[in-house]
């Protein structure tokens, strides 16, 4: 399971809602729960995809460690990872699945339909090495 706070949930659809047509990326924050992650802050990334980034996306290393070490200094960690999925379901591609490497992580997908935030699903990749790593789908609960 996947809590988040009511004002974090809305703040990442919006991003997608921003960026659209292109995709949307950031990490998520917070500390791992009995059965999965309390979720604190998300921090927003660019997308740094020049090739498509309608239906791509990246996070650059360098900002990507600047993330982990703003986690270290709130004493939260890397939960995960969000994306939008502009007019596509929020479903994870073979991409999506490919390129995610951080297990354990929750990767949050938020179908954005016409320019506005539809679905927004939650799968945790699960495994314990690259070769039998798997998304796992999981129910997102709002702190309000």
């Amino acid at each position: 399971m996947l809590r988040v706070p009511q004002a974090v949930y809305e703040s990442l659809r919006a991003h997608g809602e921003e960026t659209y047509p292109h995709e949307c990326c950031g990490a998520l924050l917070g500390k791992p729960a009995e059965n999965g992650w309390v979720i604190v802050a998300a921090m927003r990334a660019g997308n740094t995809r020049t090739d498509s980034a309608h239906n791509r996306y990246h996070i650059a290393p360098v900002e990507l460690v600047k993330i982990q070490r703003e986690a270290r200094t709130k004493g939260l960690e890397i939960a995960g990872f969000y994306h939008s999925h502009p007019d596509h379901p929020a479903q994870w591609s073979q991409t999506d699945f490919a390129e995610a490497h951080w297990l354990g992580c929750s990767y949050v997908i938020t179908e954005v339909a016409q320019g506005k935030a539809a679905v927004t699903n939650s799968f945790l990749l699960a495994g314990t090495t690259e070769e039998d790593k798997q998304f796992v789908h999981e129910t997102i609960e709002l702190d309000v």
